[in-house]
């Protein structure tokens, strides 16, 4: 942001709600404003603006996010074009492992999940789209910083830092700088239990025709089950080939 670049607060404090109502997954108007450190009042208004807009619902003294937003987000799903390009592959893989296959892309330095797959056996995960995690934290997330430059990876560990999610996670810089330079290396990441204890993931980036990261796609299950040399054999060979047919649908169709 430039100096002559002034951010409009009260359009700050209304995505702020937003966020906070989500979070809360609904409140009334003194929670949300305790919630955000605002005065009741200011809360107010702005809940029934986005009341009057049909962006969130109220019922009693309860506000919720609205159904709106589904629009908005479908609407920016389908200007990704490596959602579709994955979509079909991503069933065939979540069949074939029988776990949970999942596409991640980043944005704003974040990774942001887009679309999931289940197979047979797999289990119910926190991912829904639009859900925004650290890239630090994923193998999806390691897949995409692997295929960035060196200041692109500075700007997004100055701009989210490393903190930890688990007691696996890679919080040290250079540590995570030499994993990224492995998983560069044999073309895969793996997780160990890294954002959510106990569970693993091999995943495998999507690049563009000049090989710049669209996003990343993973399969993953309970550590358990799967195990880190299952991961690092056949189902990161069944990533591999699945990310190399997105690449293809994607850049030659």
């Amino acid at each position: 942001m430039t100096q002559k670049e002034v951010p409009i607060r009260s359009v700050e404090t209304t995505f702020r709600m937003l966020e906070a109502l989500r979070r809360m997954e609904g409140g009334t108007v003194s929670a949300v404003a305790e919630r955000l450190d605002i005065p009741v009042s200011t809360a107010h208004v702005h809940l029934n603006t986005l009341r009057e807009l049909e962006y969130v619902t109220q019922d009693g003294d309860e506000y919720t996010v609205g159904l709106r937003f589904l629009g908005l987000g479908e609407s920016a799903r389908s200007d990704v074009r490596v959602a579709d390009a994955a979509e079909p592959e991503l069933e065939k893989l979540a069949t074939e492992t029988g776990e949970v296959a999942h596409l991640m892309v980043e944005e704003h330095g974040w990774g942001v999940h887009l679309l999931s797959a289940t197979g047979e056996d797999a289990v119910p995960l926190d991912t829904y789209a639009g859900k925004r995690i650290r890239l630090h934290q994923t193998g999806r997330g390691k897949a995409i910083l692997a295929k960035l430059s060196e200041e692109r990876r500075d700007e997004i560990f100055e701009a989210r830092g490393l903190p930890a999610a688990t007691p696996n996670t890679v919080t040290d810089r250079e540590d995570l700088r030499a994993e990224l330079e492995t998983v560069s290396e044999r073309g895969y990441a793996i997780d160990e239990g890294e954002r959510i204890d106990g569970l693993g993931c091999v995943a495998a980036p999507i690049t563009d025709d000049v090989g710049e990261p669209v996003g990343a796609i993973s399969v993953a299950g309970p550590l358990g089950r799967v195990g880190v040399d299952r991961l690092s054999g056949d189902i990161a060979e069944q990533v591999l080939n699945t990310a190399n047919v997105i690449e293809f649908n994607l850049n030659f169709s």
